[in-house]
């Protein structure tokens, strides 16, 4: 158990320094990748986890299904619809763009990577993570139409991406099970139970706790925790009967929201913060059982750099064309796309599904690499890029990137003492 006292005496830590660290450049996830290498398998050997322990797939599956529903669950839809649609763009034409450029250059640069697990691991590096580089969506120098973009689509995209990473999961499996022809049809049934299991504890918890609460009958504690029951029987529920759950926390979290028309904000932070503090373990997790054992090689590394760069660039380019921003703001909003914490969960739950499969080392190194690249180049990035745009964007005058948008609330997430940056108004949360 000497792993695990180090990180919690390291978590204690963390959290006290969390702002002067970040003055530094030094992320929650750079410190606990780190930890994870120093006192996993490659290190110290001290931490009691391995591939294929149940304990680990249930945190890391637990956390991200608390996220989801948390941030799902403190998104209005008209986020994604206002603002000259910037959000929209991003999620439903930059995130599909995103998969089939990552699947083609996958394709090609992992020639025996059949077209399944090259869409695979695209899907998997798709979703986004801003809080690998919160002080683009925290720097108020930094128009509000920009960090509200961002900002929604990282809340969203996970979500998004979820069924496509069931999908693709499922025909690989498939492949590996000599062709097996009922993939398709397994992953549609786990979505569609997924859909029933978030009306009815999304939306009908939402209403119920909605009346308890309008009739006085709960108190700001039970509301917390009813909300954190919530955001996990819609995940155990989906799971229960043969659906997703995270496809279920999801959505659940955002009909939860819908039902609740936001006015029980405040308790789901509850939630988050119980999210946040799991991921810590989630980022030491991937550091102990990935990076420590991660051995240098070419391919993956090169793909690594695509993902980071041309994979995303491209889709966000060509998502926002037509909406007259600078150039400089589409690359800046090309290169703050992060792979974080939902791509690491979604690689465990791969490795699960295809343990033997004969591309499992290929995907555990694309995927390895992507991530721990853009923890350390985002993190690192995130402060200066985030000043001199702010800077550059100041001298320009009347630009579209200056028109009126609600300013997004960054919540607890945010440990480096930037919650003063917040408001009332509306938007998704970043991962962490």
């Amino acid at each position: 158990m000497g792993g695990l006292t180090a990180l919690a005496a390291l978590v204690v830590a963390y959290t006290m320094i969390a702002s002067k660290l970040d003055r530094w450049w030094i992320t929650a996830p750079m410190v606990f990748v780190a930890a994870g290498a120093i006192l996993g398998p490659g290190g110290l050997a001290v931490l009691p986890f391995a591939l294929g322990d149940e304990t680990v797939l249930t945190i890391t599956e637990l956390t991200l299904a608390l996220l989801l529903f948390a941030d799902a669950s403190t998104v209005r839809l008209d986020d994604v619809e206002g603002d000259s649609g910037l959000p929209r763009r991003l999620l439903f034409a930059g995130l599909p763009m995103t998969i089939a450029i990552g699947a083609l250059l996958a394709y090609l640069v992992f020639p025996g990577a059949g077209w399944a697990a090259a869409a695979l691991i695209a899907t998997i590096l798709a979703p986004t993570d801003a809080a690998l580089g919160l002080a683009v969506v925290t720097n108020k120098a930094v128009p509000v139409r920009i960090r509200r973009a961002l900002n929604v689509e990282s809340g969203l995209n996970d979500g998004i991406a979820t069924p496509f990473v069931t999908l693709f999961v499922a025909a690989v499996a498939a492949e590996e099970a000599l062709g097996g022809t009922a993939w398709g049809w397994e992953a549609v049934k786990q979505i569609g139970l997924a859909i029933v299991a978030a009306i009815v504890v999304g939306h009908l918890g939402g209403r119920l706790l909605s009346a308890a609460a309008a009739r006085g009958w709960t108190a700001q504690v039970s509301e917390q925790i009813a909300i954190l029951a919530l955001a996990l029987l819609a995940y155990e529920g989906s799971v229960a009967i043969g659906g997703n759950g995270f496809i279920a926390a999801f959505l659940g979290g955002l009909l939860f929201g819908a039902a609740t028309r936001g006015r029980l904000r405040a308790p789901v932070q509850f939630t988050e913060t119980l999210g946040l503090a799991t991921s810590f373990l989630v980022w030491a997790l991937f550091g102990a059982l990935f990076v420590g054992t991660l051995a240098f090689s070419v391919r993956p590394i090169l793909y690594a750099i695509l993902s980071l760069t041309v994979i995303r660039l491209v889709p966000v380019a060509i998502a926002l064309l037509g909406t007259r921003l600078r150039p400089a703001t589409v690359a800046f909003m090309g290169w703050f796309g992060p792979r974080g914490l939902a791509s690491v969960v979604f690689l465990l739950i791969a490795l699960e599904e295809i343990e033997h499969a004969e591309n499992g080392g290929l995907l555990v190194a694309a995927v390895t690499w992507t991530i721990l690249l853009s923890v350390v180049a985002h993190g690192v990035s995130a402060s200066g890029l985030a000043a001199a745009y702010g800077k550059s964007i100041a001298r320009a005058g009347d630009v579209a990137e200056k028109l009126p948008a609600g300013e997004p609330p960054i919540r607890v997430r945010d440990l480096a003492g930037r919650l003063h940056h917040s408001s009332s108004s509306h938007s998704s949360a970043s991962k962490p």
